[in-house]
C-alpha cells in the first residue's frame, strides 16, 4: 500500500506499507479523499511524536467490515477518537478524553493519508448520497467548528470575534452565520476577506481590533499572537474558545486572566451527526478547497498547505482494490 509517512518530523512517500486489516468490530476504508488540516503541519513540527501515517480528515469507502458485511461499499466518514471503553473517563461517557485513547492520524493509530485505513464501525457516518466528496470531507473540521456552541451557547446581542481566518477559522464563522449576535472575524489575507465578504461575514483586519469589545472570542489563528489578540479583544469576564493546537509555547499573562474573570475554554471534536446534517442543509465549504494532489504528490502538497494563507488542500489517494478482500466478509 502507498501511504505518507511522517517520523522525526520527515515525511516521505512509502510504497511497502501493508494494508491494514480489520480486526472484531472494526472496518477496513479505502480512502476517497483526505484533508490536510494545521494539525497535520504542526505533527510535522514536533506538536506530538507521531510516527506513521498522518491525516484526519477523511471521506472513504467501506470495503471490509467482517462484523458488519452489509455496510461493505458505503461511503463514510470517521470520528478520530478511538476509547478504550474501560478507564474511568469512558465509563463517565466521555470517550473522548479516554486515558489511553488512540486519535486517527495522531496518536498510536494511522491516518487518512494512505490508500486504506482502519476504524471501529461505531466511529463511522454513513454520508448521504447527495453529498459530494469535496463536500463530505469537511465533516470532522466542520464538527470541531460545531463543538463551540455545545459548549458556550451564544446569547442574543453578544459580539463574537473569530480570530483566524484559515482553514477552521472559515468554517467557524460559516459555522456561526445566522445568529441573532454580531458575528466579525479577524483576517489577513485577501482571499481569506473574499471568501467571507461572499459568504456574507464581515471581518477586520488585525488594526481594527477595539479591545475589551466582545463578549466571546474564539482562537482559530494557529499562533501565540493570535491567542495575544483574542485575549486583548475580549472584554472583563468574557469567554475566550482556545481552537488552536501549535508546537511552540505561549507566554500567557495569568495575572490578568484571573483579574479580568475570564473564562477560558479548549475546544477540541465536536458532532459528526450535526456536521453531516449542517452539510446536507447546504452549508458549502467547496469555496476552501485551494487545491487537489494525488497521493503520489502528498510531499508536494503539504508544501502548499504550509504557504501563509492557504486554505484547504485535499489529497486523492487512487489505489486499486485489495487482493483478498472479499474473503473478509
Amino acid at each position: 500500500m502507498r501511504g505518507l509517512w511522517l517520523e522525526d518530523r520527515q515525511l516521505r512517500l512509502r510504497e511497502d506499507l501493508p494494508i491494514p486489516v480489520p480486526g472484531p468490530g472494526e472496518a477496513l476504508v479505502r480512502v476517497r479523499l483526505a484533508g490536510i488540516c494545521a494539525t497535520d503541519l504542526e505533527l510535522r513540527q514536533g506538536y506530538y511524536p507521531f510516527a506513521g501515517i498522518p491525516g484526519h480528515e477523511f471521506v472513504g469507502e467501506i470495503t471490509a467490515a467482517p462484523d458488519q458485511p452489509g455496510r461493505r461499499g458505503e461511503r463514510v466518514v470517521g470520528e478520530i477518537n478511538l476509547p478504550c471503553g474501560h478507564c474511568a473517563p469512558c465509563r463517565a461517557g466521555r470517550g473522548n478524553h479516554c486515558e489511553r485513547r488512540r486519535v486517527l492520524g495522531i496518536k498510536g493509530q494511522d491516518g487518512a493519508f494512505a490508500e486504506y485505513l482502519v476504524l471501529p464501525l461505531a466511529n463511522l457516518h454513513a454520508v448521504p448520497d447527495t453529498l459530494p466528496d469535496e463536500v463530505a470531507v469537511f465533516c470532522e473540521p466542520l464538527a470541531a467548528a460545531l463543538r463551540i456552541p455545545e459548549q458556550r451557547p451564544i446569547r442574543a446581542g453578544e459580539g463574537v470575534l473569530v480570530v483566524g481566518a484559515g482553514r477552521l477559522g472559515q468554517l467557524i464563522a460559516l459555522s456561526l452565520t445566522g445568529g441573532d449576535y454580531a458575528l466579525q472575524v479577524v483576517a489577513r489575507h485577501p482571499r481569506q476577506r473574499a471568501l467571507l465578504e461572499a459568504a456574507g461575514i464581515p471581518w477586520i483586519g488585525e488594526k481594527g481590533v477595539t479591545p475589551g469589545a466582545w463578549d466571546l472570542v474564539i482562537e482559530a489563528s494557529g499562533t501565540p499572537a493570535g491567542f495575544e489578540l483574542a485575549r486583548h479583544a475580549l472584554r472583563a469576564a468574557g469567554t475566550l474558545v482556545l481552537k488552536s493546537t501549535y508546537a511552540r509555547r505561549a507566554e500567557i499573562d495569568l495575572s490578568r486572566l484571573v483579574v479580568d474573570e475570564i473564562t477560558l475554554i479548549g475546544s477540541r471534536c465536536g458532532p459528526f451527526a450535526t456536521a453531516l446534517e449542517r452539510l446536507r442543509q447546504g452549508l458549502d465549504p467547496r469555496p476552501l478547497i485551494e487545491g487537489r494532489y494525488p497521493l503520489a504528490q502528498a510531499i508536494t502538497a503539504f508544501a502548499a498547505a504550509a504557504q501563509p494563507g492557504a486554505l484547504k488542500i485535499l489529497i486523492a489517494p487512487q489505489p486499486p482494490p485489495p487482493s483478498g478482500v472479499s474473503t473478509w466478509n
